[in-house]
């Protein structure tokens, strides 16, 4: 017997949610099995047949009679933010089921996957933990969970069905181990070592020893040589400023593995290098609209930096472009990482303007497909002059003194950039 209708309401433990009842499927099969043997014993006049229902006409009558209107139900999330490929679960606990067994399962939005068959445990027995996978960077609700009540007889079926909290999800970063160093580096205490002489750990050189000098510095070797009190010098260590420019105006390719993926996901792989090295760095987002954060450190900014690149693909007023930076965005003397296909002439103009003013500009070219529709004769024709016109567009940055170096998304970034993190990047302005 089920109570009046319920609606959803907050309660300490949870929300409280109306069931569902229904026949299950294995009480449809019984129901069919006991029709067709009365059917039958009618028509042939053979009572056997009908003897034949009664197990399943008796496993009917045990239909139970009270059954719960509503139970309490509190689902939570184990984590809050996720990287592509990475596993969580969602934690329900579901009370007022009475002697019902419960099973929850995850019925997954596009951007996520449920892992593990669905959890299953006996009234009483515990919350059920049933395991998702985040498929696809952004931030999305992760769907809905299913939460079904059976009897000890699997007869009846009541459902319960309960909204997942949304779930923010941070591109995979790319891996990148070695970092990029300029020649020229601002006065400001950090890990990299400078042609200025300083307090630093690498050894620069030895000169003549000055008064005020300190003493366990002296180099006794070379005193003895010369006759004179020598001193070791050592290199100042200096930190860099690096912005991290994303280009999410297009997404070319498959699913998963556009243009857009592989630059957010290269973006994120070069801030974790860069942070974790001590540098500071900064994001740019252009999409039309530019939207950034300057340089900063910490665990705090990288989240920031991270919130913004899921943040970069949706709800954006698109706007003529712009190709020129504004100087907020841009400290003196910083590197810059660019990661895009370079399909945008605006952002092609805005490079050209950043060496043109004296920046160290260097772009990972993300581009891993070409556009649909070269299928024709003429078609072909097309195909090629597209082509010409990407090379002449790497080719002239090239020449401005802009590296431009290609990524296939599938790879360490060390590849590509490796002619660059073996030795100083130079710094000075374009001729």
């Amino acid at each position: 017997m089920v109570d009046g209708p319920v609606v959803d309401r907050t309660v300490a433990g949870g929300t409280v949610k109306p069931v569902r009842w229904s026949l299950s499927a294995h009480a449809r099969r019984l129901l069919t099995l006991a029709l067709a043997g009365l059917v039958i014993a009618i028509i042939s006049g053979r009572p056997e047949f009908a003897g034949a229902a009664a197990p399943a006409v008796l496993l009917l009558a045990g239909w139970p009679m009270r059954r719960p209107a509503a139970v309490t139900v509190a689902a939570t999330v184990t984590a809050q933010q996720l990287v592509e490929g990475e596993q969580a679960a969602v934690v329900a606990r579901v009370s007022g089921q009475g002697g019902y067994r419960v099973q929850a399962t995850i019925v997954a939005a596009p951007a996520f996957s449920a892992g593990a068959p669905a959890a299953r445990a006996d009234a009483g027995a515990g919350p059920l933990r049933v395991p998702f996978q985040a498929e696809q960077w952004g931030s999305a609700r992760i769907g809905r969970l299913e939460i079904v009540l059976r009897d000890r007889f699997r007869l009846a079926e009541g459902r319960v069905s309960v909204e997942l909290p949304r779930v923010q999800t941070h591109p995979r970063p790319a891996r990148m181990d070695r970092r990029i160093v300029l020649s020229r580096l601002p006065s400001r205490l950090g890990e990299h070592p400078s042609r200025a002489p300083g307090e630093g750990i690498e050894f620069a050189g030895v000169r003549p020893f000055a008064p005020g000098d300190r003493q366990r510095r002296i180099n006794w070797p070379a005193t003895t040589r010369t006759g004179s009190l020598q001193l070791n010098t050592f290199t100042a260590e200096r930190t860099q400023n690096v912005v991290i420019l994303a280009d999410a105006t297009a997404a070319v390719g498959a699913p998963g593995a556009t243009s857009l993926d592989l630059a957010l996901r290269g973006a994120a792989g070069a801030m974790t290098c860069y942070l974790a090295g001590g540098d500071r760095v900064g994001l740019v987002i252009y999409a039309d609209r530019l939207s950034w954060i300057g340089p900063g450190l910490g665990r705090r900014h990288f989240h920031r930096l991270m919130d913004l690149l899921v943040a970069s693909h949706a709800g954006w007023e698109r706007t003529a472009g712009l190709s020129r930076l504004p100087r907020a965005a841009l400290p003196p003397g910083a590197l810059i990482l660019v990661f895009s296909p370079l399909l945008h002439p605006r952002l092609v103009e805005a490079l050209r303007d950043l060496r043109e003013r004296g920046f160290s500009v260097l772009v990972v070219d993300v581009l891993a497909a070409e556009p649909e529709g070269f299928r024709t004769r003429s078609g072909g024709l097309a195909r090629r002059i597209w082509r010409l016109e990407q090379q002449a567009i790497r080719f002239s940055l090239t020449e401005l003194g802009i590296p431009v170096v290609r990524w296939d998304g599938q790879s360490s970034l060390d590849e590509p950039l490796a002619p660059y993190t073996r030795r100083v990047m130079l710094t000075g302005r374009a001729s």
